[in-house]
Order: structure tokens, then C-alpha cells, then sequence
């Protein structure tokens, strides 16, 4: 059966943002290091032309394509964090290591990926049979820019803002 892996492009610094990827959440992996076996415009004889890993159990590769490309936030990848402690610890990771803070959640890394840092109950909030109490958390969302739990749940709740 075949899947999809998604394919990001670097330019020289595939293995660097596998490493750095896989270091934020666990059941993360680099799998397998392919190097170039002859000079070709994504790189020298033995340098890396791709990097299969995973995160968060999802393949993925980074491919030295040669050149820089430009991303857009109309693909993103997406973290379902567990809890605040994991969106804080992932967020923070990206922060210090060059990433650009987006509203809603989204954060770009250095390379200029766009990610968006969500906590699970995020879902359950706005799938929620209680619509008007998932667009309360939609709306309190939409005036944040790291995501907050507490504070999307007391939106969700109808409580007012500690």
C-alpha cells in the first residue's frame, strides 16, 4: 500500500533541521541518512541529499534540493501537544532557535516552515455539540498568538478571564 510522506526542501541544511525537528516531541526519529553518491546540483559526492525521520510518529523527509525555496503557511504541519506543558516546550523550542511567532497558534522556524503548536483539547472544544461554547473558544483562539489551555477552556466554559 502506498503513503504519503511529505517532502520539505532545504538547501544544505536538511540534516541540521531533521535534527532539530526530531528533538521537539516524542516518538521522534531520524530513520535513514542518504547521501549523494556524485556531484549533482543538490550537493557533493557524500554530502546529504535526504533525510527520512519522523515526528510524533509521522515520516517525513528533508531533501538538500540545491537551492533556497520560500515556504508559505498554506501548508503547515501541525503538533497536537498534549497539554500546556508541551505546547510551552515546543513553542519555546522554536522561539529559541531563530522561529517567528504567527497568531492562532502558527509559529515559523528558522527555515521558515510553518507549524502550528496546538493542544489536543483544542478539537474537542470546537467539535463540541455546544456550538456556541466552541465559538467561544474559537474566538478566544483567534485573539491569541502561543495558545493557551486554561484560558481556551475558561472561553469554552463561559467563564471570564482570570
Amino acid at each position: 500500500m502506498s503513503k504519503l510522506v511529505p517532502c520539505m526542501w532545504f538547501n544544505g541544511d536538511a540534516e541540521e533541521a531533521a535534527k532539530f525537528y526530531v528533538s521537539l516531541v516524542p516518538n521522534s526519529a531520524i530513520t535513514h541518512v542518504q547521501h549523494n553518491v556524485a556531484d549533482n546540483p543538490s550537493g557533493k559526492e557524500g554530502s546529504v541529499l535526504v533525510v527520512e525521520f519522523a515526528v510524533a510518529g509521522q515520516p517525513l523527509v528533508a531533501l538538500n534540493g540545491g537551492m533556497k525555496v520560500e515556504y508559505t503557511h498554506a501548508l503547515s504541519l501541525m503538533i497536537h501537544c498534549d497539554d500546556q506543558v508541551q505546547v510551552d516546550s515546543v513553542w519555546n523550542a522554536f522561539l529559541a532557535n531563530g522561529g517567528k511567532e504567527q497568531q492562532c497558534g502558527w509559529i515559523y522556524d528558522r527555515y521558515g516552515v510553518s507549524w502550528q503548536v496546538v493542544p489536543k483539547v483544542m478539537f474537542d472544544f470546537l467539535s463540541s455539540p455546544d456550538k456556541a461554547a466552541a465559538a467561544r473558544a474559537m474566538q478566544a483562539m483567534m485573539k491569541m498568538v502561543k495558545l493557551d489551555v486554561e484560558a481556551l477552556r475558561r472561553a469554552f466554559e463561559g467563564k471570564s478571564a482570570a
